[in-house]
């Protein structure tokens, strides 16, 4: 009887202290963790692998079969979603990442929650509710104002397996025996900074938050149902409430998720169905704290089944008494925080600028296109917010949140020293983003001058073409030589009297009007010119013989008079 009632004892303490193998693995540091200098090494879990695992995977999608039914749902869905690939895994499979928004693929003034599912390889949940879900959302669009709401205000991205090397082969870490929850850059220890050993599924999430701005997000996990906020870790390793600077605002992020379940608030393990990941035992290089320090995302840890690999017969059930939760979680960016746009006054253009709560020592940036930004705060309390960027006289203004979301904009006045440089610049706003210099504006007043300069040299030239043109042309018809002696026919003016110049074409004036006149046609006052006969001299000729006279082709000539 003594020898049951201590195997009894065994199995209760033993429980008890191992109750997290969902989020962190066994976290019997002496057996799992190695330490190098006291610091955990990257490979933190090598767990013994279950022998009757042959058949654990029937009714789950593998891989190829998860691949078609997104992109079955993409093309059922094509209005309101779309398909790409944030990398590789180990083995080379794609990590398919599902949009769904009314405008997919687009950049808009709104807020961004992605999922993940599968961190670990031997907890498949997760990749099967987040088909379920976005399965959901498009049969229900424009039919439920819950799902009107998210498709329409957020945008939601789901990768529902971040480790499908390791679902495979049934094992916790990926292909290289990885545990990816413990790959990622830690802020209390120097780990995993080199990037080259890094897995590939790593990179592709960390390249992911470079290339896109998430507000908040969730990873998805299984053995536990409690819904797990920062920080992960303690500066000392030991198992403590370790606070991070919006400890707040994750606890009321927990409590949706946590409220919204069927039944994880009603936890007797922890309260209200929520923890803090340090005080339910510290892990290191975990996505969850580095999302939050790295990208501005606040991300929570989801335990969702108290089963890692529960029968696929469950899973309806399971998708039952998470939906909800999943769905306000999402929800919760558009319902409440503090949303608005930061521009310049100088240019009403959107500036690259960040924006902190006082009080916080956290800040989120605004979107580079739209100057939009997304602050999770707790609603029903008071904030002074702060927009601040670099060249700019920073605002801060008072706010009282209600239960709902409150959208605030600023408008940024440059500093007097930008003003004197941008006046030096010739009037040119200059914004340096990313080590990239960006032409933003020209200031309206000078914009205007520069035009009306330009109008009125345009108009000028033109004018001085013109006048030019006009007198090369009276040039050209006035350019002829003159002539001293004068046609038969016509007299003389006084002496002393200045040259006049009559026009005349050849078979209408002068002698050539008077048939009994001497010259009574133009053949024969040609002929006697070029003999000397009347006055008219041979000098009239050219030095080849030619008549200076115009041809007989042109239709007239001129006739030079002089006294």
């Amino acid at each position: 009887m003594e020898v049951v009632f201590f195997l009894f004892l065994i199995c209760c303490f033993s429980s008890f202290f191992n109750p997290t193998i969902a989020r962190g693995g066994e976290h019997q540091q002496s057996s799992n963790l190695s330490e190098y200098n006291g610091i955990f090494a990257r490979n933190l879990l090598l767990e013994k692998e279950p022998s009757s695992r042959v058949d654990i995977a029937r009714g789950y999608m593998s891989n190829s079969e998860l691949e078609k039914a997104m992109k079955s749902f993409v093309r059922r869905c094509s209005s309101i979603s779309r398909m790409y690939s944030i990398g590789k895994s180990v083995n080379g499979i794609p990590l398919w990442v599902m949009e769904i928004s009314d405008k997919p693929g687009q950049v808009e003034a709104e807020p961004a929650f992605k999922y993940i599912g599968n961190v670990h390889g031997d907890e498949p949940v997760g990749r099967e509710l987040l088909l379920l879900l976005a399965n959901w959302l498009c049969d229900n669009y424009l039919k439920d104002p819950l799902a009107t709401m998210i498709v329409t205000n957020v945008h939601l991205h789901i990768l529902p397996t971040m480790n499908p090397d390791g679902f495979t082969l049934k094992k916790r870490g990926n292909a290289n025996d990885i545990d990816l929850n413990r790959d990622f850059p830690d802020q209390f220890f120097p780990m995993n900074n080199d990037m080259d050993s890094r897995q590939p599924e790593t990179k592709a999430i960390m390249s992911w938050l470079k290339e896109r701005q998430f507000t908040a997000s969730a990873s998805l996990h299984g053995g536990a149902l409690v819904a797990n906020y920062p920080w992960d870790g303690s500066q000392d390793k030991r198992r403590t409430y370790t606070t991070c600077p919006d400890d707040k605002t994750f606890r009321y992020m927990a409590n949706v998720y946590s409220h919204s379940h069927y039944n994880m608030s009603l936890s007797e393990e922890f309260q209200d169905g929520i923890t803090n990941g340090a005080a339910w035992y510290p892990i290191y290089g975990g996505m969850q704290d580095w999302n939050y320090i790295y990208g501005g995302c606040f991300e929570l840890t989801l335990e969702i089944s108290d089963d890692k690999w529960p029968n696929a017969k469950e899973l309806p059930t399971i998708w039952e008494y998470n939906r909800l939760s999943m769905l306000n979680l999402v929800a919760s960016l558009v319902k409440t925080g503090i949303h608005g746009r930061i521009l310049s006054s100088e240019t009403g253009k959107p500036l690259p600028a960040s924006i902190e709560i006082k009080g916080i020592n956290s800040t989120v940036k605004a979107g580079d296109a739209f100057g939009d930004y997304h602050r999770m705060v707790v609603p029903g309390e008071s904030y002074e917010v702060i927009a601040m960027v670099p060249g700019y006289k920073s605002k801060a203004t008072h706010i009282l949140l209600d239960d709902h979301s409150m959208s605030l904009d600023f408008v940024l006045d440059l500093e007097e020293d930008q003003k004197r440089k941008n006046q030096l610049l010739g009037g040119c706003i200059c914004n340096c983003d990313r080590n990239k210099l960006d032409l933003i504006g020209v200031s309206g007043q000078n914009y205007n001058e520069l035009s009306l300069i330009i109008i009125v040299v345009v108009v000028l030239t033109f004018l001085c073409v013109l006048f030019k043109r006009n007198v090369l042309l009276k040039q050209k018809y006035l350019a002829s030589p003159k002539r001293t002696n004068v046609a038969p026919g016509i007299s003389s003016e006084a002496p002393n009297s200045s040259p006049s110049v009559v026009s005349q074409p050849a078979s209408l004036k002068s002698d050539l009007e008077y048939p009994d006149g001497p010259y009574a046609d133009a053949e024969k006052l040609l002929a006697d010119r070029k003999n000397g006969v009347n006055g008219v001299s041979s000098d009239d000729h050219d030095d080849k013989g030619g008549d200076k006279l115009p041809p007989e082709s042109t239709p007239g000539f001129y006739l030079f008079l002089e006294n």
